[in-house]
């Protein structure tokens, strides 16, 4: 099918197909998609009452004189194609809805929104920018604001100014713009600020392949900014689990005052599935804050009060008689700046013992076929392709099964070796060229991977990639 194209040879391939002038024959060019639809569905042999009930609901506040231009414009390009053969074509088979189709960048926004955000911060860069896009959308009907800021580093500094104040905030970018974010980010390791960024990956170094996916970040986010501190990093594997995992995020950042770094990537942020009740917003959000009532003295208010857990009383500044002090410098337990070499320790010390805790959070690895001779593990948007490639294997009669994670830090060291302990092999399935999951395997566990299945072109991780890398790491053919 060639749209408007005048020289087009109707050769039996081809067809032209006049968009352009059929949507201004509807009422306006800016409809010329509505009849390029009308056209591929006819070609599909979708009947033209289900499309002609989905536009009607696609337009039903733009109003009726818009809803009707569009109706003309898709009666147009169906009646176009409508009695074309397809070999492609389907059989339409009416049935019930199966639930919300989204894609993973929606499904953030509406993790963010479920958690009680209210304000959104960002400098637009692929392919984290749809996340910020569908948060702005909303902002008009809920009590939130979204901001453009200027650079990657206002951004992140609005959104830990804001946590600072009390406000849940959210920051989402790519690699680069991470980069940028990095002295952010230590800001809120020693000032103990809640900070939730999401880092939604693309080939790099610097520019790279803006629009195309990797997972070519996880050592780097995991040792971004200088000297040591606390964070967790998360990486979902479907779109249910990215919305649970924002939620889960705003709670863990505020529970133990730590950033929280989301990673996901391009093919992640545009992966649309069709979703059933994963979306239910809590009923409460806890916020671990203390006000004056709590305090038995709130003049003498310590901000980093040295504690066994490493989680100090975190009140909100001009929120009462408790004064609040920060520093981005080395401080005391009031907030003033110190060098006192016992006090730098002590302080180290206590950020670094919200680990212990931290670690109790962290979910064990997902295990598909656990104590299968060869377990394949992936982390984040590989999820679904290893799963594919494992049943496809299995039905071959491959001993083989999957260790797929979404909590990457702490590294759930323990709950790994436990699925994959007694595996023969272990293979990882990365979209990067280092297989950065398998080393954070060996120095975490002491447990050295046999191999690793490594993407790095650009695109996805597919099903029939992982199925040849593995024949290849075995010396065997596939089919």
């Amino acid at each position: 099918m060639v749209a408007d194209d005048p020289e087009a040879l109707a050769d039996g391939n081809t067809h032209r197909v006049p968009i352009t002038k059929m949507a201004e024959d509807a009422g306006g060019k800016i409809m010329a998609n509505t009849v390029a639809a009308g056209a591929c569905l006819a070609l599909l042999h979708a009947p033209f009452e289900l499309f002609e009930t989905a536009l009607a609901a696609q337009f039903e506040k733009a109003g009726e004189a818009v809803k009707a231009k569009n109706l003309v414009a898709v009666q147009k390009g169906y009646q176009a194609m409508k009695d074309i053969p397809f070999a492609s074509a389907f059989e339409w088979q009416p049935s019930p809805a199966k639930g919300l189709l989204m894609n993973g960048a929606r499904a953030l926004a509406l993790g963010a929104l479920a958690a009680n955000v209210r304000l959104g911060a960002f400098y637009p860069m692929s392919p984290a920018t749809g996340i910020m896009q569908q948060l702005s959308e909303i902002s008009d009907t809920y009590p939130l604001v979204v901001e453009q800021a200027e650079d990657e580093i206002a951004a992140v500094n609005m959104v830990i100014g804001a946590s600072f104040a009390g406000v849940r905030a959210l920051t989402a970018t790519s690699g680069g713009g991470f980069c940028l974010m990095t002295e952010g980010l230590g800001l809120a390791g020693i000032t103990e600020t809640p900070l939730v960024i999401i880092n939604s990956q693309r080939p790099g170094p610097a520019t790279g392949l803006p629009t195309r996916t990797a997972q070519g970040d996880l050592l780097f986010v995991i040792t971004a900014a200088q000297d040591e501190f606390p964070r967790f990093v998360f990486a979902p594997r479907t779109v249910g689990e990215a919305y649970e995992t924002v939620i889960r995020a705003f709670d863990l950042a505020d529970l133990y005052q730590v950033p929280v770094i989301i990673l996901t990537d391009h093919y992640f942020n545009d992966m649309a599935t069709v979703t059933g009740d994963e979306f239910q917003a809590p009923e409460t959000v806890v916020r671990h804050l203390v006000f004056d009532a709590d305090m038995d003295d709130p003049e003498k208010y310590r901000r980093y009060a040295l504690t066994e857990t490493g989680i100090s009383p975190r009140a909100l500044p001009c929120a009462g008689r408790a004064l609040v002090m920060v520093s981005g410098n080395e401080h005391a337990e009031d907030g003033h700046i110190s060098e006192e070499k016992t006090n730098r320790v002590n302080m180290v010390n206590k950020r670094q013992a919200k680990l212990t805790a931290m670690r109790g959070e962290m979910r064990s690895p997902e295990a598909c076929h656990a104590g299968s001779q060869t377990i394949l593990v992936s982390w984040g948007s590989a999820f679904g392709a290893v799963e594919e490639a494992v049943d496809q294997m299995r039905s071959s009669g491959h001993d083989i099964g999957c260790l797929s994670l979404c909590d990457l830090w702490p590294f759930p060291h323990q709950a790994f070796l436990d699925a994959a302990g007694k595996a023969e092999t272990v293979i990882t399935v990365e979209a990067n060229a280092t297989a950065q999951l398998g080393q954070i395997i060996r120095q975490q566990t002491g447990l050295s991977p046999n191999g690793a299945i490594l993407k790095y072109d650009g695109r996805p991780l597919t099903a029939e990639d992982i199925i040849d890398g593995y024949y290849e790491f075995t010396g065997g053919a596939n089919g």
